[in-house]
């Protein structure tokens, strides 16, 4: 009998413990750099994933995601960046234009200062693995996580900008990330110009996800757009697919949320349970689980989404 597809798991195998806000002082930056960290409360070795929400989010968004991660071995850190509506930045503000670029330094930042951010949880930094860092993000959120692992954005001579690829970062997940810049709507490219990314310098092992009907009002394409990453970035080995999935993908931002226009609580487990089981295979921590993912949903009768690699 074919195996049944992954379905609704539990949040938590382990109970979480997080702290909000840990500040991180940022004074060039026009407001200091605000972080929620969770993390297991128990367990040793803890890789640390950073997560980028995506536009007009901030680090209380992506509960579904975070409490599973946090919950089943992950620390996780996510700032919350300058287009958050939390803090109210309008385009008004001369920091708007460059918003993109301070998303990627806040990451950074994360990075240079994450003692002091795994300092909030008493007992925390003397459990987390330093050399097993990940990075995720949605929608926004994949382009300043894609910077972290190797992608560049095209600056307007045509050429790829600046590499910000960081070493310390050895896997991602990137979710509903923007595809090529020749393919934004008019609008898009008078307002969005930084949205022209050069994903052939992505090495670092990447897991792609998508919808399929994932259509963006900002792209001329259809919701293949959304693939590009895994089609041109030489480190984004696996897609991830997910069928009728649109651009929250079932409901990753959070429980219960009236913008879900796709709401699929099936949907998020598998997004939940892969996304997982990959980093802990591209970090080297167990390759098991995901050829497990992979199997059992080869195998399902009625599967909720594909997974490819290459």
């Amino acid at each position: 009998m074919p195996a049944p597809a992954p379905t609704a798991v539990p949040a938590f195998t382990t109970p979480i413990v997080s702290v909000t806000p840990v500040v991180l002082p940022a004074p060039e930056r026009g407001d200091d750099l605000q972080v929620r960290v969770a993390a297991p409360v128990s367990g040793t070795d803890l890789p640390v994933l950073v997560l980028a929400h995506g536009f007009g989010k901030s680090m209380l968004s992506y509960a579904p995601l975070v409490d599973y991660w946090a919950g089943n071995g992950f620390v996780v850190v996510q700032p919350t960046f300058l287009d958050s509506r939390t803090l109210g930045v309008t385009p008004d503000d001369p920091r708007h234009p460059d918003i993109w670029r301070v998303r990627v330094h806040d990451v950074v930042r994360v990075l240079d200062d994450l003692d002091h951010v795994l300092a909030a949880v008493p007992g925390l930094g003397e459990r987390v693995d330093r050399e097993r860092i990940a990075v995720a993000g949605h929608s926004w959120g994949g382009q300043t996580a894609g910077a972290l692992l190797g992608a560049r954005v095209v600056g307007p001579d045509g050429l790829p900008g600046p590499d910000l690829a960081d070493p310390r970062v050895k896997a991602g997940v990137l979710l509903a990330t923007a595809g090529l810049g020749d393919d934004l709507t008019p609008f898009a490219r008078e307002n969005f110009a930084f949205m022209r990314p050069d994903f052939t310098g992505l090495a670092t092992p990447t897991l792609v996800v998508a919808g399929d009907r994932d259509q963006s009002a900002l792209s001329t394409r259809g919701p293949d757009w959304f693939t590009d990453v895994y089609r041109l970035a030489p480190g984004a080995r696996s897609l991830l697919t997910l069928f009728g999935g649109e651009h929250l993908l079932g409901g990753i931002h959070a429980y219960d949320a009236a913008d879900t226009t796709d709401e699929s609580p099936t949907r998020v487990a598998l997004i939940r349970r892969a996304s997982r089981a990959y980093l802990r295979s591209a970090l080297g921590i167990d390759r098991d689980g995901w050829e497990q993912v992979q199997t059992e949903l080869a195998a399902a009768d009625d599967p909720v989404g594909r997974i490819d690699n290459k």
